[in-house]
């Protein structure tokens, strides 16, 4: 599990002044910020976090603290901001303070600098499904129970590490240095730990400036299958709701997201194809209705299709994390992760231009969960326009498969 950060004492810290650091006109250079944190780390024998400190000269029209820090430390996303922020790093005039404090002329804003990860990659021997391999790319079918890059305390036993030890052993080649600053090489976009499927990685930089911007621009074609509480209705509608950070931050819900209609809601739209709808009356009440859709994202938010789905009272099989339940399989084992996997995966070859369109079929465990329901009861079969056929993901339509 993720640790949380231990900052240590303010009173301790090297305390670098952003003020001494500003160039004519108020511009912060981030290059110097960047190298005056790194130079009191180096130099520091205390056991606390470099701190970087602001005083406010006016009042701001956006006073929010996460926004400021995020117009003046350049180097690290607002994401990475508020994570700090919200484990306790960051003090306004001495008060421990929240991503949404306000800030007023004259607080002096202090802010913890964490170490970045570790970015040597350490290659591990862990197998990996290849979909597609060339020398700009590489596409997998992610399995379940793996994470795409390090993060906090995951340093190994990633698909980045996987990949690694594929390249010196198996292919050839390499992941693009983008993001490698990050522990993050090659990676374009990413799935969680326990979603399966299509997954894109880019070997050289400009095929990864390129892959990135057809999921900027919103180009690519993403489906995903899961399996819901629930019947799923109307068979084909649109979800259209903004997504953001959950607003609480104690432990177990800081890492989720929720439905928001405040300026932390982001646009989020799912458009949700129902494939087949399952009533098992053997099992109790209110835990009967299952429905296997199909989900083609527009935009790419966390958690999107877990917390659409679960915010209209369809949540994934074994996502406990947004109001989902393990079901028992045939062999007597639950299937306690998110029945959720990236099946299709269109985009255009980033230096042919060609039309690529990958398929991966599911893993056992899902396509087990799959012929369990069928084999419970008479599955009602639901034709929509635009959905894709589900024998190109290797599941029979008129079988137990």
């Amino acid at each position: 599990m993720p640790t949380e950060p231990e900052f240590g004492p303010e009173a301790d810290a090297p305390i670098i002044d952003a003020d001494e650091l500003t160039q004519p006109g108020g511009k912060l250079d981030p290059d110097r910020l960047r190298e005056a944190v790194e130079q009191a780390r180096d130099g520091s024998a205390s056991a606390s976090m470099p701190r970087v400190q602001f005083t406010l000269s006016r009042d701001l029209n956006e006073p929010r603290l996460d926004k400021y820090l995020t117009s003046r430390i350049r180097f690290l996303s607002r994401s990475q901001l508020q994570q700090i922020i919200d484990a306790g790093g960051a003090t306004v005039s001495g008060k421990q303070a929240k991503s949404s404090t306000k800030l007023r002329k004259d607080d002096r804003i202090r802010l913890a600098i964490p170490p970045p990860p570790p970015t040597d990659v350490v290659p591990q021997q862990i197998p990996i499904d290849v979909l597609y391999e060339d020398e700009h790319l590489i596409v997998l079918n992610k399995r379940a129970d793996i994470i795409v890059h390090p993060a906090r305390s995951e340093l190994d036993g990633t698909l980045i590490n996987a990949l690694a030890w594929h390249f010196e052993h198996v292919s050839q080649g390499g992941l693009s240095p983008l993001g490698k600053d990050l522990a993050r090489p090659g990676v374009v976009h990413r799935l969680d730990r326990d979603t399966t499927g299509c997954i894109v990685f880019a070997k050289d930089e400009e095929s990864h400036w390129k892959l990135g911007a057809q999921f900027e621009k919103r180009t690519t074609d993403k489906r995903y299958l899961a399996l819901t509480h629930g019947h799923v209705e109307p068979d084909a509608h649109v979800i259209d709701k903004p997504i953001g950070p959950h607003p609480s931050k104690v432990k177990g819900y800081r890492e989720k997201q929720v439905v928001r209609h405040d300026d932390l809601g982001k646009p989020s739209v799912t458009i949700c194809r129902v494939h087949e709808r399952y009533t098992l009356h053997d099992r109790p009440v209110g835990d009967q209705r299952f429905s296997l859709v199909e989900l083609e994202l527009k935009t790419g938010r966390t958690h999107q299709i877990r917390v659409h789905l679960s915010d209209d009272a369809w949540p994934i099989v074994g996502d406990d994390m947004y109001g989902g339940h393990p079901f028992d399989l045939p062999d007597g084992s639950p299937f306690a992760r998110q029945a959720l996997h990236a099946a299709l995966l269109a985009i255009e070859h980033p230096m042919t231009g060609e039309p690529m369109v990958f398929c991966a079929p599911p893993p056992p465990d899902m396509r087990a969960l799959i012929a369990a329901l069928r084999g419970s009861c008479e599955p009602e079969r639901v034709f929509t326009n635009g959905s894709v056929p589900l024998d190109r993901f290797g599941i029979a339509f008129g079988g137990s498969d």
